[in-house]
């Protein structure tokens, strides 16, 4: 392999369906000393990636994936002929951008568990709703000593959340 065709950190790279990802670093693994690439997408949740050079830096299997243009799984950004009016710095910005707009996580259990409050509570459910799972409600649940009774997402979520209502209706603070 050419040394041009090693990532580097800060480099912005497509993958060939189309999703970018930028390098954090090129790292050895402690056992066999095997090169890793360790990168982090820019898009989603912006997880972060490993995997050995050689297959990051490898070719598209045409065979698998025919009708893809890309000749490498990864291109650097600045390699694969982006339009004039796409320059590197266009991507930059929009990536900034679109990391400054990103959604706040989704709360965690232990976030609602250090509320102090059950208003705090329930505005902390409000922003799990398009993310919750079953056993994040099950869990919730466990904490505010209610059962939710079993059934789809969205009937389990508001069940717990008219649980919450009422407690937020008697809240009362003079106790604490």
């Amino acid at each position: 392999m050419t040394q041009d065709r090693v990532p580097k950190p800060g480099e912005f790279y497509r993958h060939f369906k189309n999703k970018l990802y930028q390098i954090v670093t090129v790292a050895i693994h402690s056992e066999t000393e095997e090169k890793l690439v360790v990168y982090q997408a820019l898009y989603g949740d912006y997880r972060i990636y490993a995997r050995p050079l050689t297959m990051f830096t490898g070719e598209v299997d045409h065979e698998k994936y025919p009708d893809v243009e890309q000749k490498y799984r990864f291109a650097r950004v600045d390699d694969i002929g982006l339009p004039e009016a796409e320059p590197l710095e266009t991507i930059k910005e929009t990536i900034k951008e679109t990391w400054e707009r990103s959604e706040r996580p989704i709360p965690t259990l232990m976030d609602f568990l250090d509320a102090e409050t059950y208003t705090k509570k329930r505005e902390l459910l409000l922003e799990m709703r398009k993310k919750i799972d079953a056993k994040t409600i099950d869990d919730i649940a466990a904490t505010l000593d209610v059962v939710i009774e079993e059934g789809d997402i969205q009937t389990r979520y508001e069940s717990l959340l008219k649980c919450l209502n009422m407690m937020v209706k008697f809240e009362c603070t003079r106790l604490r």
